[in-house]
């Protein structure tokens, strides 16, 4: 019983064998279809160029300024361009005005007894001029410049009134030492604030020479304040005591006076 079952169960074997077996088909990774994947990896570049939304065209990354962004622009430069040159422009004008000044005078409120208008004189004059008609109107300083101590300022010069006693010869050679010399008197308000200031008799720079009366600074003389009276002598004293009209006063270089001297400032 059990040879009969072996028998037969290789028969069984035998027929199984002799049977045609189906072949499987094993694709390899080469006839795989491509992976979605790695086309994600690189995209086109269409993608950045141009995207749809709603059917229109959006710009995205080719975007470019505006026309309206770039009048904006040009019209900002043009408006600061213009802002620069008139501030240039008044800077200019300004500094012109600066450098050339006026030396018009005010107007003289003195009125005649008459008709009550003022006496007719010219409109632009020297400061000596302005002082004489307004001697009140000096300043004492011009600018950072002013007068050493002891010194006393009129117009665009100070003058000193000596203390001591010297020679005319000697007293220029003392107003030299202290950087000026001896007083010329070169206008009627510069005769009137010396007689006024001093006290005594003074030096002036005047001395004659051959047969003019000259200044110490080479000029000759004009206008003169001589007293009346005779007097002699080769150098010139203004006497303070006196009215300024007529207090100059001839005498002896040789002699002994106080005097007086005049700086530039």
């Amino acid at each position: 019983m059990e040879l009969q079952d072996i028998t037969k169960e290789g028969e069984r074997n035998e027929e199984y064998e002799g049977a045609s077996v189906p072949k499987v088909e094993v694709k390899i990774e080469e006839e795989a279809e491509p992976d979605h994947y790695s086309k994600l990896q690189s995209p086109s570049d269409d993608i950045y160029s141009e995207a749809l939304y709603a059917g229109d065209p959006v710009k995205t990354r080719a975007d470019k300024p505006t026309e309206g962004n770039t009048r904006l622009y040009r019209a900002a430069c043009l408006f600061l361009t213009i802002m620069c040159l008139i501030l240039l422009l008044l800077v200019i004008i300004l500094s012109v005005k600066l450098q050339t000044g006026s030396t018009i005078c005010p107007a003289r409120e003195e009125t005649t007894a008459a008709d009550g208008r003022s006496p007719p004189f010219d409109p632009t004059c020297s400061h000596e001029q302005c002082l004489a008609l307004f001697p009140s109107t000096q300043a004492q300083r011009r600018g950072c410049q002013q007068c050493p101590h002891g010194w006393r300022i009129f117009g665009r010069s100070c003058f000193y009134l000596s203390t001591t006693r010297l020679s005319w010869d000697e007293s220029q050679r003392n107003c030299s030492a202290r950087g000026g010399s001896l007083a010329v008197v070169s206008s009627r308000s510069l005769q009137n604030f010396l007689t006024k200031e001093g006290k005594m008799k003074y030096w002036i720079g005047l001395k004659h020479e051959g047969a003019t009366w000259t200044w110490v600074n080479n000029t000759l003389l004009r206008e003169s304040y001589w007293k009346e009276g005779g007097s002699q002598g080769d150098c010139g004293l203004l006497s303070s005591g006196q009215p300024p009209e007529k207090n100059w006063i001839r005498a002896s270089c040789e002699g002994y006076s106080y005097f007086i001297c005049q700086m530039e400032l």
